[in-house]
């Protein structure tokens, strides 16, 4: 209770000590972790092109489905048994990893396309904006302020994969499906801080590895980016329905 009662302490500390210099407080951050910094997220950039093509590239040739999931995990597993200094070969597996990992999400898009195209950007805005906003939240905060949050998010992640398997193997109801959804995006919002600041602490540490940085914050994106995609189309089509009802 105390560690709870701390927390709740330091947060609302925080939120009176907030202003605009607070935006620009990288006196914790060394240049050369600024620098990896910033290499970590142009890598995420590019890997976050490379998934909008991969599912273009489905809307083309209708690739995403199981294979492109096992070739986007089969590009992990080969980036990061990859020595750190063969940069070129681990970059490109990035970025073949987020390109087979966009066609695999391409089916979830084409349905979205069909629905409303408008669906497609909200969902990539709304996942921007709270990727920005709490990056920005723990490249900010002292350093390993929020780390401790990772064995909480590890639970959760346990969590979604039992209620994922119990679902699958006895069905779920579509409450189940909700709390499932949203309790997903929570865990992985949460995520974004905590991968955050544990990229700067082994950045400060020697580990100055981007690519393996930027794959990290992709997945985090990625989960994100197809969980408010699934909430805006559900909310979608309950809008659809009540419209239906009343002209009915």
């Amino acid at each position: 209770m105390d560690a709870f009662t701390s927390f709740f302490d330091s947060q609302s500390s925080s939120r009176n000590r907030w202003n605009y210099n607070t935006l620009k407080n990288f006196r914790e951050i060394s240049p050369v972790v600024q620098n990896h910094i910033k290499q970590v997220y142009l890598a995420l950039s590019c890997a976050v092109v490379a998934a909008a093509v991969g599912a273009y590239l489905h809307l083309l040739w209708n690739l995403g489905g199981f294979l492109t999931t096992v070739a986007s995990l089969g590009s992990i597993i080969w980036l990061l048994s990859s020595p750190p200094y063969e940069e070129r070969r681990r970059v490109s597996l990035l970025l073949a990893s987020s390109l087979f990992q966009g066609a695999s999400i391409g089916p979830l898009i084409d349905l979205a396309i069909h629905v409303d195209p408008s669906l497609i950007v909200t969902a990539f805005v709304g996942t921007s904006l709270a990727f920005a906003c709490f990056s920005a939240a723990a490249l900010v905060a002292r350093r390993r302020e929020y780390l401790y949050l990772g064995g909480l998010l590890s639970s959760g992640l346990s969590i979604l994969m039992w209620l994922h398997f119990a679902s699958f193997f006895f069905g779920g109801a579509a409450a189940f499906f909700k709390f499932e959804l949203y309790f997903g995006l929570l865990v992985f919002v949460g995520y974004i801080v905590v991968d955050t600041q544990e990229i700067i602490e082994r950045a400060h540490l020697g580990d100055l590895d981007y690519v393996k940085h930027a794959l990290t914050l992709f997945t985090d994106f990625a989960a994100i980016f197809v969980r408010i995609l699934i909430i805006v189309l559900k909310n979608s089509a309950e809008k659809n329905e009540k419209k239906k009802k009343r002209r009915d």
